[in-house]
């Protein structure tokens, strides 16, 4: 393997992520002859084969697999090494891979953004999803970081939370509930509800929540983001639970109010995490600890609710109460 050359592990490792010969001559802008070649001759110095062809797919031959994993790792500490030699020359620069879920989305940019204002060097890969995409690509090793409601307990993970993440119900506007304050929780077994996608963490929560309180709600849809519920109680579908970061006041939300309902908001938290065992580039730690700092300025936003109290209101009436 010490004859190997770098450039013959990249040809490999891009024709494994795309499992096509001529994708990875695209991607590198090579011809399919040269990817062929590089490849065979990688196969020779390994002594075994790296691909098998079955069909039209090609797949990984158990050296093969073996191999992808070593590249990656090759290529992750080259990367660091090159973060670190900018770091010790006094500059940031280098890539950043962030995987987050779908609802981190209404802040994770913002925080992005004066990231980058502040170390203009630096590329970031961001990677929106659901939970269980999210969990495959730490299975994979994809990201540096995560941004997540519920760190998944069967993951070796470093979890830190950073920011509150209160859940609340969501109705139509006008909807009879939204004239009461301090309504059972057990009202909302009579409601039609709407729910993200099964492994999704706001569901899990919700869920938890209601097993406490032995609730029985009817699932009426299940939809896999947060704009499609949105839309889905402004047309009158039912009501749902909703991350308050989600609620911008805007647009849809003009139709749209937060139900004052015990044991609502759901406390729960946003947390940046790694995997156990990972060496964090000077990158992916410099937007870790930057993350952590800026939390403290992000505020959740303000939609109406019942009258003209705003989610912020509500959440810290009850805070004051508990």
């Amino acid at each position: 393997m010490m004859s190997a050359t770098l450039h013959q592990l990249e040809v490999f490792e891009t024709v494994a992520r795309h499992g096509s010969f001529t994708r990875a001559a695209e991607e590198l802008s090579i011809t399919q002859p040269t990817v062929s070649g590089q490849v065979k001759q990688l196969s020779q110095t390994v002594g075994m084969p790296l691909f098998e062809q079955i069909g039209k797919r090609l797949y990984l031959t158990e050296a093969g697999s073996a191999l992808l994993t070593t590249c990656r790792e090759i290529f992750s500490n080259l990367d660091n090494f090159q973060m670190k030699v900018a770091d010790l020359q006094g500059m940031k620069q280098g890539k950043l891979r962030l995987g987050v879920v779908t609802t981190a989305k209404y802040f994770i940019p913002r925080l992005l953004g004066s990231f980058c204002q502040k170390y203009p060097e630096i590329d970031v890969a961001l990677v929106v999803t659901n939970h269980q995409t999210l969990r495959e690509r730490m299975q994979d090793n994809a990201d540096d970081l995560y941004v997540l409601s519920q760190p998944p307990e069967d993951t070796d993970l470093h979890s830190q939370a950073f920011l509150d993440n209160p859940l609340v119900v969501v109705a139509k506007k006008g909807h009879p509930l939204s004239r009461k304050s301090k309504v059972p929780i057990k009202s909302l077994s009579n409601e039609a509800f709407i729910m993200r996608e099964s492994g999704s963490g706001t569901r899990r929560a919700v869920q938890q929540l209601f097993a406490k309180h032995k609730v029985n709600v009817s699932v009426k849809l299940e939809l896999g983001s947060n704009e499609a519920i949105k839309q889905a109680i402004a047309g009158g579908l039912g009501i749902s639970v909703l991350s308050a970061n989600c609620l911008i006041p805007e647009g849809t939300m003009a139709e749209l109010t937060v139900l004052d309902v015990q044991h609502f908001p759901i406390q729960c938290s946003w947390y940046v995490a790694y995997l156990g065992g990972k060496q964090l580039s000077v990158i992916a730690d410099t937007f870790r600890k930057y993350l952590l700092d800026k939390s403290n300025h992000i505020s959740v936003p303000t939609a109406a609710t019942n009258g003209s109290r705003s989610v912020v209101e509500l959440i810290n009436s009850k805070r004051k109460k508990s």
